[in-house]
């Protein structure tokens, strides 16, 4: 029986992040599920469970995250498995979801891939969604089987309470963050302020004006994530020419793909605080401050499989 005492609580992991998935079975004591996840010679993607989970709870942690298509893969083979050798439930533990950032269609004939994953799981035999920061919480809409939506902002806010920061205020990249800036606020009894950009085209932002009263102060800057670091660098330079006495920024996920390890250096930034959802390169790992997220999703775990409310977490 595992130190946590209920052998139908298991916990299996992709290659995705190992790392987390391992600090999460620590946490909750629980052995790591036995998995072999491979390759064979062409490249397929080949899956065997190596344990009995007839009957049982079963966790699958696989962030999506790049590569993209080769993780999300992964996690449908993984559950197809699980589901063939009749586990109980299956829940799908994606920290990171991939293509969240096409969640509606902005011009004709594009497609909304954030539906299309949410349709590939539910296809593949999940029956529960635990993720973390959607990029879009109307994702959650997205599917017809229970989703629970985690969030870092606390975790990310009691850092900078034990930091020795001035007179703060929370900052919004854009406005569709602002929700999430005003929880942070409410955390740090801080205001908040926004950056009214636009996006010419992907990964490219232009800030147009600041809405909101930074000058003299701390300003944080929170977003659900970092990708190539380019609005990071703008918003950044905005603050400051708006007078900002320093500049720090903390986001859940570490997306840090293309040009991010030359971009954010460029940011100068006086701190950069993230997340482990997504496994940090080597190259960025002396830039940023890492806050784990095994106890959040690990507590999560616990209450699932044990029928308990997941929102008095956050209370």
């Amino acid at each position: 029986m595992s130190p946590y005492g209920d052998d139908k609580l298991k916990v299996f992991s992709g290659n995705s992040n190992e790392d987390l998935a391992s600090e999460i079975c620590r946490y909750i004591g629980v052995q790591p599920g036995a998995i072999e996840a491979g390759r064979f010679s062409n490249g397929e993607i080949k899956v065997i469970i190596s344990e009995n989970v007839r009957g049982a709870d079963v966790f699958v942690v696989q962030p999506t995250s790049d590569p993209v298509n080769d993780n999300l893969m992964e996690l449908l083979i993984i559950i197809d498995a699980l589901r063939r050798a009749s586990a109980d439930r299956i829940t799908a533990v994606i920290p990171f979801y991939g293509y969240a950032r096409q969640d509606r269609k902005t011009r004709g004939r594009e497609p909304i891939t954030a539906k299309l994953v949410a349709n590939l799981l539910v296809t593949a035999g999940v029956d529960r969604i635990l993720t973390m920061d959607l990029h879009a919480g109307q994702i959650q809409g997205f599917f017809d089987i229970p989703v629970d939506h985690l969030t870092a902002v606390p975790l990310l806010s009691d850092y900078f309470k034990g930091q020795t920061l001035g007179d703060v205020v929370i900052v919004s990249p854009d406005a569709g963050g602002i929700a999430r800036a005003r929880d942070m606020a409410a955390r740090l009894d801080a205001p908040v302020a926004f950056i009214d950009k636009r996006r010419p085209e992907p990964n490219v932002a232009e800030v147009m004006n600041i809405v909101g009263q930074v000058a003299g102060k701390d300003a944080i800057l929170l977003d659900d994530m970092i990708d190539t670091g380019g609005s990071i660098v703008e918003a950044a330079r905005a603050l400051r020419q708006k007078g900002a006495s320093s500049v720090m920024a903390c986001a859940t996920h570490p997306v840090f793909s293309g040009k991010a390890p030359l971009n954010i250096p460029g940011a100068k930034l006086d701190q950069l605080v993230v997340t482990n959802t997504i496994p940090i390169a080597d190259s960025m790992k002396s830039m940023v401050e890492v806050i784990s997220v095994a106890p959040l999703l690990g507590d999560a775990i616990v209450r699932i499989h044990e029928c308990r409310s997941i929102s008095t977490m956050f209370r």
